[in-house]
């Protein structure tokens, strides 16, 4: 576990990416990979990653992301897009696919299948897509980890028109919308002013509090 606090003592929100340098392949695999394993809430992860590493598109992606250099410099940039709304289809696919995973039907699962069924489709779609957008974040932090451990520079992105990027990417067509991106590369430290500054973090005393 200290192995893992110092690399994330190492990571930063990396502002100049070297474009010469390519992650490799089976390194963004383990990132996807840990994404993929994050818990969601029931289990339903309503959230889609799409890896853009087709210029031309990230061409199109950079001026709707205010410009930042991150998009064009990256290796691979992540794209984080939310399920636009819970509809039973959705919900059913997800409990289906345990069931045959399983191999079996368990009585209380299935229950709360009903459950789902009766209050989720029933809600206003933003709110359904508010919550599922909160899930794809919770894939964001694994995301985060996964690539310090892989000593991967990776830079969350809110600053982007979601609008403009579901159009270039075709994702309205899909049932989502994008909620962050995540540029993966490797720092240019020559040229990054953040490289060489201290990491601040509120104090443990401040940032924790114990109720024994």
């Amino acid at each position: 576990m200290s192995d893992l606090i110092q690399k994330l003592q190492w990571r930063y929100a990396a502002k100049k990416l070297n474009p010469a340098k390519v992650v490799p392949q089976e390194k963004v695999e383990r990132i996807l990979e840990a994404i993929r394993l994050t818990a969601s809430s029931s289990g339903l992860q309503p959230y889609q990653v799409f890896v853009v590493t087709n210029q031309a598109l990230l061409e199109q992606i950079k001026p709707v992301s205010w410009n930042q250099a991150q998009v064009t410099d990256c290796s691979h940039l992540l794209v984080f897009a939310a399920w636009d709304n819970y509809t039973a289809e959705r919900i059913n696919m997800m409990f289906d696919l345990t069931n045959e995973v399983r191999g079996f039907k368990n009585e209380g699962w299935e229950k709360y299948r009903q459950s789902l069924l009766s209050s989720y489709p029933q809600r206003d779609a933003e709110v359904n897509y508010q919550h599922a957008a909160r899930q794809a974040y919770i894939g964001l932090g694994s995301a985060l980890i996964a690539a310090a451990y892989e000593e991967v520079d990776s830079t969350p992105m809110e600053g982007f028109s979601p609008e403009a990027v579901d159009e270039i990417l075709g994702l309205k067509a899909l049932g989502l919308r994008s909620v962050i991106l995540l540029p993966l590369g490797y720092r240019e430290e020559d040229q990054d002013w953040l490289v060489n500054l201290k990491k601040i973090r509120r104090p443990h005393d401040s940032f924790v509090t114990e109720m024994k």
